[in-house]
C-alpha cells in the first residue's frame, strides 16, 4: 500500500512552510552562538595578569600586597585587584590569575565578595559554558582560613580553585592554606609564594590535584621549607597575618616554648605574646594576661575613674582587669583584638594552676602600679591605695568562664577581699550554671536574632543560637546580681528594639549597661 501526499492541499503547504522556517531559523542561531562563543573564548588578552584578593578583615589583602611587592621585585608585573572591584565577565580574557582568599562565617566569602564567587561558581554550574571558557587562563589560590570551623575550613579558597579548573583553567601551582588560628600562615604563605615565582619565571605549569581537598604540602609545613624569620621580631597587629614570624619555625629551632604538656600545647603562641607584650599586656603562664586599664591610670592621677565607679562605687585605681583565658568561641566583627587571639569550642591547651595565676596576676598589676611613681598628678596616698586592689575585671579579652578553674580562682580573689565582675559571651550555658557566685555576672547580648547575631559574633558553635538563650535563661537562675551588656555597632545590631525585649524577659537581669562601638584609624 502506498501513501501519497498531496502539496496542493493548504495544510501540507502550510507543513512544510513550518519546517523550512525552524530549519532556518535554527541554522542562524546556530551560527550566531558558534560566532558568539568563538569571539568569548578568544577575546583581547587583558595587558597585565591579575593579583586578586578575597578579604574582610584585611588578611588577604596584607597577603596580596606581599605578593604584588615579591613579583615586582623579581620584574614580574601583577595588577593588584580587590574581588569586590573586579567584573567576573572579564576573566575569559585573562591569562593569568593569582587568588588570595578568605573564608568567612559558614565557609562562605565575605559579603563584599560574594558575587565574584558566586558567578563563578554558576558558572562552573552551567552546561553552557563548559570546560573551556577559561581555556586560555592559568591560576593559583592561596587560603586563609581558621580551622576550629572545621569543615568550612578553607571553603572559599578550595571553591574557587575546583571551579575555575570546571572552567578548563590550567593551575599552575597547587593550593596552599593557611590557618590564622595555628599560627602558620606566614611560614605556609612564604612556601607558596616561592613556588608561584620560581614557575612565573620557568614558564612551567605544575601538575594540579584532581581532589576537592588541598595540596598535603600546602597544609603541612616542614621546618626545612620555611623561611628565615627572626622570632623575635615584633610586628603591629594590623600586619600580624603577613609579617608575623611562623610559630613553628621557633618551635622547630627551640626559640620559643610551646611544647605541649601531657599531650596539650599551651595557648599562647610567640606571636600573640610577642604582640600582646609589645601592647602592654603581661603574659601570666601559658592562657592568661592582666593589664594596667587607661582609666586605673587616670584615677591614680586625680582624674576620673570608668563607668564602673559611676555606677557601682568602683575605685579605678584599685581595680586589675585580667582573664584567665585569652581564647574564645566567636570572632566578632568588632573585637578590638582583630582575631589574633586563639578561638576553640572547648579547653584543648595546657592548664594552669589557679592561685598561681592570682599571685602572678597580683603581683605584675602592682608592679605596674609602681611605674606610675613620679607620674604627674600621681600623689602617694592613690599609689599606696592601688597596689592593694580591691577589684577584678575578668573580661579583659577571651573567655574567662571557658577556663576549667575558674570556680577556685574567683574563690581565692574573694579570699582576698577582691571584688569580682565576670564577663561572658553566652556560648557556654553549663559553665554558666556551674558559675560559682561572683560579685558581677555579666553576659554580652551583642544581636536580639539569630541572623544578626551570627553576623556579628561569627560564633564557632553551629548551635549557637540555642547557646545564647540557654546562657540567658540560666542568668535568671543564678539568683546574683546579674548584667546584660549590649555592644551596639551602627549598621549591625541597633534594630529589632522589640526583639531585644524579649530576649530581656529571658534573664530578667538586674542591670543592662549599653556600649557603643567607636570606629577610629581608616
Amino acid at each position: 500500500m502506498s501513501i501519497s501526499i498531496s502539496l496542493s492541499s493548504v495544510p501540507a503547504r502550510l507543513t512544510l512552510l513550518a519546517v523550512f522556517s525552524a530549519t532556518t531559523f535554527y541554522c542562524l542561531y546556530k551560527y550566531h552562538r558558534l560566532r558568539h562563543l568563538k569571539l568569548f573564548l578568544n577575546p583581547n588578552p587583558n595587558p597585565n595578569p591579575k593579583i586578586i584578593f578575597v578579604s574582610e578583615t584585611g588578611t588577604s589583602k596584607t597577603l596580596a600586597r606581599r605578593l604584588h611587592g615579591l613579583l615586582a621585585s623579581n620584574d614580574v608585573a601583577f595588577d593588584l585587584v580587590d574581588a569586590q572591584h573586579y567584573e567576573p565577565e572579564d576573566l575569559p580574557k585573562e591569562t593569568l590569575i593569582i587568588l588570595v582568599a578568605s573564608t568567612w562565617l559558614d565557609g562562605a566569602p565575605s559579603a563584599a565578595s560574594r558575587f565574584f564567587a558566586t558567578w563563578l561558581a554558576d558558572a562552573a554550574a552551567d552546561f553552557r559554558a563548559g570546560s573551556l571558557l577559561l581555556s586560555r587562563c592559568r591560576f593559583a589560590v592561596f587560603g586563609v582560613g581558621s580551622r576550629a570551623y572545621g569543615d568550612s575550613f578553607n571553603a572559599v579558597a578550595r571553591g574557587l580553585a575546583k571551579h575555575l579548573r570546571a572552567l578548563g583553567a590550567a593551575e599552575v601551582v597547587p593550593l596552599f592554606e593557611g590557618d590564622v588560628d595555628g599560627g602558620d600562615v606566614d611560614a605556609v604563605f612564604d612556601r607558596w609564594c616561592e613556588k608561584v615565582v620560581a614557575v612565573l619565571k620557568s614558564g612551567s605549569v605544575v601538575e594540579s590535584c584532581d581532589n576537592d581537598g588541598a595540596e598535603e604540602s600546602g597544609v603541612v609545613s616542614s621546618s626545612e621549607d620555611e623561611s628565615d624569620v627572626d622570632s623575635s621580631e615584633i610586628v603591629d597587629l594590623e600586619d600580624i597575618a603577613g609579617k608575623a614570624p611562623s610559630w613553628r619555625k621557633a618551635v622547630a629551632n627551640g626559640e620559643e616554648s610551646n611544647e605541649k604538656l601531657n599531650g596539650r600545647r599551651e595557648m599562647v603562641t610567640p606571636v600573640i605574646r610577642a604582640n600582646l607584650e609589645k601592647q602592654g599586656y603581661k603574659i601570666i603562664g601559658s592562657h592568661s594576661g592582666v593589664k594596667l586599664c587607661r582609666w586605673t591610670k587616670a584615677q591614680l592621677r586625680g582624674r576620673g575613674g570608668c563607668y564602673k565607679h559611676s555606677f557601682y562605687g568602683i575605685e579605678s585605681h584599685r581595680c586589675m582587669e585580667a582573664t584567665p583565658s585569652l581564647a574564645c568561641a566567636n570572632k566578632c566583627v568588632f573585637c578590638w583584638r582583630h582575631h589574633t587571639n586563639p578561638v576553640g569550642k572547648s579547653w584543648q591547651w595546657q592548664m594552669d594552676d589557679p592561685i598561681e595565676i592570682v599571685n602572678s596576676a597580683i603581683d605584675l598589676h602592682t608592679n605596674m602600679i609602681k611605674q606610675m611613681k613620679g607620674v604627674p598628678g600621681v600623689t602617694l596616698e592613690r599609689l599606696s591605695e592601688g597596689l592593694s586592689p580591691r577589684h577584678c575585671a575578668l573580661s579583659l579579652v577571651g573567655e574567662p568562664i571557658m577556663y576549667p578553674g575558674i570556680n577556685a580562682l574567683v574563690d581565692e580573689l574573694h579570699k582576698r577581699r577582691i571584688s569580682t565582675f565576670l564577663v561572658t559571651n553566652a556560648q557556654f550555658p553549663e559553665k554558666i550554671k556551674s558559675l560559682k557566685p561572683v560579685t558581677q555576672l555579666y553576659v554580652s547580648v551583642d544581636a536580639a536574632t539569630k541572623d544578626s547575631l551570627k553576623a556579628i559574633d561569627r560564633p564557632l558553635f553551629g548551635d549557637f543560637w540555642e547557646r545564647f538563650i540557654d546562657s540567658l535563661t540560666a542568668l535568671k537562675e543564678k539568683h546574683q546580681r546579674t548584667v546584660y551588656r549590649l555592644t551596639l555597632v551602627k549598621g549591625w545590631n541597633t534594630a529589632d528594639i522589640d526583639a531585644y525585649s524579649k530576649l530581656f524577659s529571658l534573664g530578667e537581669p538586674d542591670f543592662v549597661e549599653i556600649k557603643g562601638v567607636t570606629y577610629c584609624g581608616s
